[in-house]
Parts: C-alpha cells; sequence; structure tokens
C-alpha cells in the first residue's frame, strides 16, 4: 500500500512488540513514562445500537474512517492478529504496523486492544472497547499509552500528537454513525 513498506502481514506475524507492557491497556492504571489518551463518549442506546457499534469496532471501521486503508490477515476479534494500516497517499503513505494483544466479546463488552510493532512511529498500545451500560448508554471508550519512536516521528512532535489526537476524534464519529446506522 505505501511506499515506506518493508515488510509484509506473514513478515510481522512473530515481529516482537515495541514496548515491554503488552496488554496494559486492560489495566486500571495506563504505564508511566508514555503519553496517555482515554476518552470516553455515549455514541447510542440499546442493544442493537451497542451490537451496530460492537461489529464496527470488530470491522476496522474506526480506521478506516480515520482515512487509514487496513490490510489484517484476520479479523480484530482474534488475538495475534496483524493490521498494517497506511496513512497518507496511496503511493506515498507511511504503514503502521501493529498486531491485536487482546479482545473481549461479552453480551455487555466488546472491543480489542493492538501493540506497536517494528517501523510504527510510535511505541505503545491502544484499545476500543465498546459497553453496553446497565441504564442502556452505548459508551465507546478508546484508552491507548505511546511514545514517539522513530526520529522523524519525535522531530514533528506536536504534529504527531495532534494527529493522533484528530485520529480519536474521527474514530469517535465513526462508531457513533454505525451504531445509530440502524
Amino acid at each position: 500500500m505505501g511506499l515506506l513498506r518493508r515488510t509484509t502481514l506473514p513478515q510481522l506475524a512473530d515481529a516482537p512488540f515495541t514496548y515491554p507492557e503488552v496488554g496494559a491497556t486492560q489495566e486500571a492504571t495506563l504505564p508511566a513514562g508514555y503519553d496517555h489518551v482515554e476518552r470516553s463518549v455515549v455514541v447510542g442506546s440499546g442493544r442493537a445500537e451497542f451490537d451496530r457499534a460492537g461489529a464496527a469496532v470488530f470491522r476496522w471501521a474506526a480506521q478506516r474512517s480515520a482515512g487509514l486503508r487496513v490490510l489484517a490477515d484476520g479479523p480484530a476479534s482474534t488475538p495475534g492478529t496483524v493490521v498494517l494500516m497506511t496513512a497518507g497517499l496511496r503511493r506515498l503513505g507511511l504503514d503502521v504496523p501493529c498486531r491485536v494483544v487482546w479482545a473481549v466479546d461479552e453480551p455487555a463488552r466488546r472491543g480489542f486492544g493492538y501493540g506497536t510493532l517494528p517501523g510504527h512511529p510510535e511505541s505503545g498500545e491502544e484499545c476500543f472497547v465498546v459497553t453496553l451500560e446497565p441504564g442502556g448508554d452505548v459508551v465507546y471508550t478508546l484508552r491507548a499509552f505511546s511514545r514517539l519512536a522513530t526520529p522523524l516521528a519525535r522531530l514533528g512532535a506536536p504534529v504527531s500528537r495532534r494527529v493522533q489526537r484528530l485520529a480519536l476524534d474521527r474514530y469517535v464519529v465513526a462508531i457513533r454513525r454505525a451504531a445509530q446506522a440502524g
């Protein structure tokens, strides 16, 4: 997809994560030494909207809606799935490789977390979870811990952080739209 691609999905299957705290987006406290982002937003109401939002999370709808091209060797609902997302222009895009670390598919909670692999401009983990609250609200929660991993990303640190926050905004819009599409 991107001109900067150096690896393929099969080559990334066994690549090491670029951070030691694998799975930490499931914990109550995110690890120290990283920038943290946490956002929870009501995106709908009721079982049908929860089901639509959960399905959208598992089919990479948030990432695609943010303008990323997604190439994955499996669904987001399966730990071990490798995903190679490309940001930017089709031929000159930047590839951002990740692997699904954990997934949850319960009656009132669906989502997954993925971690960065070598070649990603950041180092850390991000998760996307939809919850059906007892009162009927459908809540979409994004949690991430990361630090800039490449010289180019560190050089453009303010822009890199702004791009991440913009992507999170687009993720929320995508899942809200999916939840309310019925």
